[in-house]
């Protein structure tokens, strides 16, 4: 019945896609965070970039992301990211790519975590000497984690999703190898069938265990 998948590195392509949401995933919620905290920040310039940052890349497609990243970064002005081999070289450049686009979202999700911490606190915290990025890192931004794990899960199974934008400049993850084998073989229906299930299996347990997560951390008020 699944003969056709002889010959084709399945869970090798997963692997890959895995790969990709797993470092772009981190690199999202780190480049997120600093966005957080420019938005939020006392100095005009740092929020003037972190709004414009947002707005401007979130309603920017991704594939228009992706495809910059290697058609404009590294054929016109040569960025590389260290890498001399074709294959790395794209993988990193889609990794650039996700990363800059999914930041945005993990920065308005944190956002919208910090404005349920009680002004007060932050007010406390000032009163007894603290700094904005210290009452920021010791006491706003520790609840608006706990706050927005559920939203986070969702960038989280989006980003999962969308590394099959990746295949459009030649990485080898989940759907660049689909499009190989449906060009190749009569078995679209059950091709489909299988990377479909493949993906059901890498987000629903994210979203249960993120889900389960959310609501055991939730701050209570």
């Amino acid at each position: 019945m699944f003969d056709f998948l002889q010959g084709y590195d399945v869970l090798g392509a997963f692997w890959m896609t895995v790969k990709l949401t797993v470092l772009s995933a981190v690199g999202s919620l780190v480049w997120g965070t600093l966005l957080t905290a420019m938005r939020v920040s006392p100095v005009p310039l740092m929020r003037g970039f972190g709004t414009a940052y947002v707005n401007i890349v979130r309603n920017i497609p991704l594939t228009v992301i992706i495809l910059f990243s290697s058609l404009g970064l590294a054929d016109i002005f040569g960025v590389t990211l260290g890498a001399s081999d074709f294959k790395v070289q794209g993988f990193r450049l889609a990794l650039l790519g996700l990363i800059a686009y999914h930041a945005a979202f993990v920065c308005e999700a944190l956002r919208s975590g910090i404005n349920t911490v009680p002004m007060g606190q932050a007010e406390a915290a000032r009163a007894i000497g603290l700094n904005f990025s210290q009452t920021l890192r010791l006491i706003v931004l520790p609840q608006a984690y706990r706050a927005v794990i559920a939203p986070l899960a969702n960038v989280l199974i989006a980003l999962t999703k969308n590394t099959t934008v990746a295949s459009a400049i030649g990485v080898a993850e989940a759907a660049y190898l689909m499009k190989s084998m449906i060009e190749n073989e009569a078995q679209t229906l059950a091709i489909g069938a299988v990377f479909a299930f493949g993906f059901v299996v890498l987000t629903l347990p994210t979203g249960l265990i993120l889900g389960w997560l959310g609501k055991r951390l939730a701050v209570k008020r």
